[in-house]
């Protein structure tokens, strides 16, 4: 692995980088924004629901445009730079928020500026290295931004802890003092795109027309595969229910921090093997191996009972992570033409993120049900996700080549 990182172009390793500080900025704020509206501004659980889906909507439709848009222009680099930019001048608004419609704007620049740097920015990644070398290049990339949401969320803590002196509380002036922690790996994010990536020049025909917008045009493998994907999503409801779940059987608020910190720390330390492994063997086979964990963990979830289950399946999860994020986002590569593949990653992320609301909303019922129907328990959700795992893993096995 050694040598296959010694082989990887300085585009990856600014860009891993970037991904990188903007994640401690991230991580330092996210776990924080919901129980700053919560217990410092008073809102309540329905409009941060409101905030949190016209948050995450718009990033997904806006990748999908991005993606085309970069195809369009031939460029990746600006997008990606415009991207990160967003979100840093975004962050701001949070020293002035004394009010709901504040952090709703915030969060909709910020999650703006997602959507318009993922897409660009993972076919940046794809056009800077060699097919035989995209998986150790994504596996290093969604290390560095994993071990960016490790540092950052270690940094969240220590900060509430540091101000309250030990006290686990967040007050108005611990969060702003947060917020301008953060605007600093925030602002050296955008440094680094800015100053450490050059923008991969593809040749292209005069005559060659702008690709339009077709699914058509990506070809059949990556449809099938965006269609395995979709159904697998399906059953991958917002970790939030794993927190839900640990916390039902007595875990604390700062054990359940802890277990996401060590979460993060296994999925940091293996994304880069598991990617380069996929470099060596069929691809699909590292994916369907991570979805096979993935079945097992939420089995896990359905009827562990103790806080040392949670431990060992907060890290297993990290590792069906490591096994799967960087390998997918290669394969959408594999499967793609080239000048369509800001396209391809534009529609993938969309998809993705798109389908984690029904799911969410499937698991919610699952577990609680809905009105006068009932739900079947803590467990059903997790049932439910491992099955849909495994469906998922024999149609990419069989269906997709």
């Amino acid at each position: 692995m050694l040598t296959a990182l010694r082989k990887v172009p300085r585009n990856i390793w600014a860009l891993s980088l970037t991904s990188f500080l903007r994640d401690v900025a991230s991580e330092m704020l996210v776990h924080l924004l919901p129980l700053f509206l919560a217990n410092v501004l008073g809102i309540r659980t329905a409009i941060i629901g409101l905030i949190e889906g016209v948050a995450e909507t718009t990033a997904s439709l806006m990748k999908i445009y991005s993606g085309w848009l970069s195809d369009k222009l031939g460029k990746r680099k600006e997008l990606t730079v415009a991207g990160y930019g967003l979100a840093a001048l975004a962050t701001p608004l949070l020293l002035i928020a004394r009010s709901w419609p504040a952090v709703l704007l915030y969060r909709f620049i910020d999650r703006l500026g997602k959507g318009v740097r993922t897409a660009p920015r993972d076919a940046l990644i794809a056009d800077s290295i060699s097919p035989e070398r995209r998986g150790v290049a994504f596996g290093l990339h969604r290390a560095a931004d994993t071990g960016g949401a490790f540092i950052g969320l270690l940094l969240a803590i220590w900060l509430v802890w540091r101000s309250q002196l030990g006290e686990w509380q967040l007050t108005a002036e611990t969060f702003r003092a947060i917020v301008w922690w953060a605007l600093i790996p925030a602002t050296l994010a955008v440094l680094a795109v800015a100053l450490g990536v050059k923008e991969v020049v593809k040749p292209r025909s005069k005559d060659a027309a702008p690709p339009h917008f077709t699914l058509s045009g990506l070809g059949r493998p990556f449809q099938r595969f965006l269609l395995v994907m979709i159904l697998f999503t399906l059953g991958n409801s917002t970790d939030a229910f794993l927190v839900l779940r640990a916390q039902s059987s007595g875990a604390s608020v700062v054990m359940v921090l802890a277990m996401i910190a060590g979460f993060n720390l296994v999925y940091t330390l293996l994304a880069t093997p598991a990617g380069a492994l996929s470099d060596r063997i069929d691809r699909r086979k590292v994916v369907i191996g991570g979805w096979v964990l993935y079945a097992l963990v939420y089995l896990g979830f359905a009827f562990a009972g103790r806080a040392w289950h949670f431990w060992l399946l907060y890290g297993l999860y990290g590792v069906y992570y490591a096994m799967t994020e960087g390998v997918a986002k290669a394969l959408v590569a594999d499967f793609t033409p080239e000048e369509r593949r800001g396209t391809a990653y534009g529609v993938y992320n969309a998809a993705v993120g798109l389908t984690v609301l029904p799911a969410s909303v499937i698991a919610g019922v699952l577990w609680q049900g809905l009105g006068s129907w009932m739900g079947f328990g803590p467990a059903a959700p997790f049932l439910f996700g491992g099955a849909l795992a495994l469906l998922a893993s024999i149609l990419l096995w069989r269906w997709v080549r």
